[in-house]
């Protein structure tokens, strides 16, 4: 087997954890945005404060600067080849993947092929289905998941809400900890004053989450 490529040679930036590092987190982008979108580097910095190595990366299309989101394979691969990386540049003994939207959703398709060491997902806004279409279901591979998911979901997510995801779940054999957001849409964002916090509260979930993984 080849050895993996340095982490930063595939483009991916790195937050190492304030102290010796909890877990590692790998944390992929949504379809619309890189992993230097606020968000992302808002999240990464914050989990990396609460003690975590975090790793942050660009899909193919998104590092090309051109066309929508490659195919499943490809993205899935990917994901695969900066997960290895960033297992040899961090010190963290427990693995865990994620991502935004869609960035979420092929961490939930790595962890149903049994991604070795993995011991958790945490999804923030899980695309369930395209806005205005629920019978597009995106949930076919969710069963096949053995490790606990955290999925953080906006209650007016146009995605797909807390209470359409309930079916779904019964389905799943993975321990799954859905935290709704009240209020919030798909990118997480509550409007107004009540908004104030949230993304705080949302790392601290995660984090807190994660011991229980």
């Amino acid at each position: 087997m080849n050895n993996p490529a340095d982490v930063k040679d595939l483009g991916a930036v790195t937050y190492p954890a304030e102290g010796p590092p909890r877990a590692l987190l790998v944390l992929a982008h949504g379809a619309g945005a890189g992993q230097k979108h606020p968000f992302m580097v808002a999240t990464a910095r914050g989990l990396a404060a609460r003690g975590l190595d975090v790793v942050t990366f660009d899909f193919p299309y998104m590092a090309r600067g051109r066309g929508g989101p490659d195919r499943p394979p490809v993205l899935e691969q990917s994901f695969r080849d900066v997960i290895a990386a960033a297992r040899t540049w961090s010190r963290a003994t427990r693995l865990f993947i994620g991502g935004k939207s869609m960035g979420g959703r092929m961490a939930t398709h790595l962890g149903a092929q049994a991604l070795p060491g993995l011991h958790g997902i945490v999804v923030l806004g899980y695309p369930l289905h395209p806005p205005g279409k629920p019978q597009q279901l995106r949930v076919a591979h969710l069963p096949s998941i053995d490790v606990p998911v955290l999925i953080v979901q906006g209650e007016r997510d146009a995605f797909g809400t807390p209470d359409e995801f309930t079916a779904h779940l019964e389905t799943m054999k993975a321990k799954v900890t859905l935290h709704a957001i009240q209020g919030a849409d798909h990118s997480l964002t509550v409007r107004g004053a009540k908004g104030q916090g949230v993304h705080d509260s949302i790392l601290d979930t995660i984090v807190k989450w994660m011991p229980a993984a």
